[in-house]
């Protein structure tokens, strides 16, 4: 099973995917889903050197947008993926490709939520947010 995620530059995630072959198929998917979800089309799309990725994005016609990068481009959607290799480490795979999605997508907007950068910002700013934050969440956990 191969990870698809797409991270904006602030570190949120946008969207997930889990897929089993990682073929411009699958890519295609991932950047079809993106372009209809977010509403706006973004200014770059930094990926890593894949040719899956290169084949996609020529055929939906951004090219001119897509940055294959080097190292250090594409950081921010590695390591928001650390949490997830953390758990295949201790040999807690996932069963399925569909149990997976469903946990992966729980886990991203619980990253978002909870997401607040706290080398950036000052300490008393840190706690508001991360009070908000938990409001928010126990308002959605009531709600489901």
């Amino acid at each position: 099973m191969w990870l698809w995620r797409a991270v904006d530059d602030e570190g949120e995630v946008l969207d997930m995917l889990v897929q089993k072959r990682r073929n411009k198929h699958a890519a295609m998917k991932l950047l079809r889903k993106l372009l209809k979800n977010q509403g706006i089309h973004p200014e770059t799309i930094t990926t890593d050197k894949l040719a899956s990725y290169r084949a996609a994005a020529r055929e939906l016609g951004l090219t001119d947008r897509h940055r294959p990068g080097g190292m250090r481009a594409n950081n921010r959607a590695e390591n928001s993926h650390l949490a997830i290799r953390r758990r295949e480490r201790k040999q807690q795979k996932f069963k399925s490709q569909g149990s997976a999605q469903r946990f992966l997508a729980t886990h991203a907007a619980v990253y978002n939520a909870f997401n607040t950068q706290p080398h950036l910002i000052r300490r008393p700013s840190l706690r508001q947010f991360r009070a908000a934050a938990h409001q928010a969440w126990a308002a959605a956990t009531i709600a489901a």
